[in-house]
């Protein structure tokens, strides 16, 4: 799941290298923090948040498999 993420968000972005994800796993719910440069949150977010919703749906559909609920930050 973290691959996914960081995947995406280096294709959106444009200093690959500032992005960072990290997993935070708690007993039913996984969480994903994605920090990104600050000149890059825009695109990240997106125009009203589509960007981060479109990750956000990504990453639950990709997650079905595991049972648990995986929910994406932008920190």
């Amino acid at each position: 799941m973290v691959e996914l993420v960081k995947l995406i968000a280096q294709s959106l972005v444009d200093d690959p290298e500032q992005v960072d994800v990290q997993q935070v796993e708690g007993d039913d719910v996984i969480t994903i923090e994605l920090r990104v440069a600050q000149e890059d949150m825009g695109k990240v977010i997106g125009k009203q948040g589509r960007i981060a919703k479109a990750i956000r749906t990504v990453v639950k559909a990709a997650s079905l498999k595991e049972k648990k609920k995986v929910t994406v930050e932008i920190i």
